[in-house]
């Protein structure tokens, strides 16, 4: 709150981050999976196919992530967040009216730019609204908006699927289209880039103190200086192991469960919900942390805990194991990927802090689109789905390790 009794235009700013992700995670990109089966049967089309749009979908996002934070800086990220929701709703509803895999391949490709354009920015603004020792907790709640949207989906999309029949993959795909459509339209009216557009400062900010203000003629020959620091360059490779290793665990979670243990889909969809919901709040538990503790224990703290609920998916020990790891890595589920924006941010100055974020999160899709093929081969290989949790553990403790060598930002030395 200010001074004057009034809520700081800063948590508008989260609370509309919140919403962003929500739709373009929760709605664009998790609901897929819902959707998928059903979506196959109509179009005719095998898993391949519908691995490929998935992995057209990624390819996309990554495309754009790695962008998206250099474009919300030169452009502003009320521009970019507004017209990414609105390109992302338009595919997702030329998805719904596909008839064939090349249609649905493009759409996918799109959608994934979208999502891209959406997320990059939207996490990034808490670092150039808020105070250092606030941001942690402020990406947080913008962040909580994935587990939010994963479990609305979860909810909603079997719903439209019966209400529709045959026409429920594309009765989904319009209604989280129109979602994403009118995300879009309200980030336009009501998002602002930076405090100093509403004559503010920055929350936690005393008043009286001074704030680096952006220049948006001379921030694009300074982009150098995010590519050019060791420090962003390290904290990449630390989020490197994330992608990695989480989407080991994501991938192959159901198909461990019923291959290796034949649990029925049922149970399985009630740990898959269960560990969604718990997740909601990892984001700004981990935020919290980082405050405290600081950025690269947090981030370390953060890695030990993952690499615990991989360990203990492999090893699967009865009775509870498998329960305990999914409630573990529920708690800790999007931890790193709320740490290491921010960490990232802290290194540099406000205009150039979502630039930060879209280069470290190239490392991050690297990882994300090479651990599903190793994890795959690791099976294939062995015959074992555990060989590749227990790689996924691993790679989540060097990542622990990675981040206890990160200096420092230069305020805090």
């Amino acid at each position: 709150m200010s001074k004057a009794g009034r809520l700081h235009y800063a948590w508008v700013v989260v609370a509309l981050g919140f919403l962003s992700v929500l739709g373009a995670h929760g709605f664009g990109r998790f609901a897929y999976s819902l959707i998928l089966r059903d979506m196959m049967l109509s179009l005719g089309l095998n898993y391949f196919q519908m691995g490929l749009i998935a992995t057209a979908n990624l390819v996309g996002y990554v495309t754009l992530a790695t962008v998206g934070g250099a474009l919300a800086s030169k452009y502003g990220s009320r521009l970019v967040i507004s017209l990414s929701a609105l390109l992302m709703g338009v595919a997702m509803i030329c998805i719904g009216l596909s008839s064939s895999f090349l249609q649905v391949l493009v759409c996918s490709i799109v959608t994934g730019l979208g999502n891209g354009g959406v997320y990059l920015p939207a996490v990034a603004l808490p670092s150039i609204w808020f105070a250092m020792k606030y941001r942690g907790r402020a990406t947080g709640y913008v962040t909580a908006g994935i587990g939010v949207g994963f479990a609305i989906g979860g909810i909603a999309v079997p719903l439209i699927l019966k209400a529709y029949l045959a026409a429920g993959w594309r009765y989904a795909w319009f209604y989280l289209g129109s979602a994403l459509l009118a995300i879009g339209l309200v980030d336009y009216l009501f998002l602002r880039n930076r405090p100093e557009d509403l004559g503010l400062k920055p929350l936690g900010v005393e008043e009286g103190s001074t704030t680096t203000a952006a220049n948006p003629s001379s921030s694009t020959l300074r982009w150098g200086l995010v590519y050019k620091s060791r420090e962003i360059w390290m904290v990449g490779l630390v989020y490197f192991m994330y992608g990695f290793s989480y989407i080991i665990y994501i991938t192959y979670f159901a198909a461990y469960l019923e291959e290796a243990f034949a649990w029925p889909k049922e149970l399985i969809g009630l740990l898959w919900s269960t560990l969604g919901i718990l997740s909601i709040s990892s984001g700004v538990t981990w935020g919290y942390v980082s405050d405290m503790l600081g950025r690269k224990y947090g981030i370390a703290l953060a890695y030990a805990v993952l690499s615990l609920s991989y360990l203990l998916y492999a090893l699967a020990l009865p009775p509870y194991g498998l329960y305990a790891s999914a409630i573990i890595f529920g708690l800790a589920a999007w931890s790193v990927p709320t740490l290491a924006v921010v960490a990232a941010a802290d290194y540099v100055s406000p205009e150039l802090r979502s630039a930060a974020a879209g280069f470290v999160t190239l490392f991050f899709g690297i990882g994300q689109a090479v651990g599903p093929a190793v994890g795959g081969y690791i099976r294939d290989a062995t015959g074992l789905f555990a060989n590749a949790f227990y790689l996924a553990s691993l790679v989540a403790f060097i990542g622990a390790v990675g981040a206890l060598f990160l200096k420092k930002p230069p305020t805090q030395r």
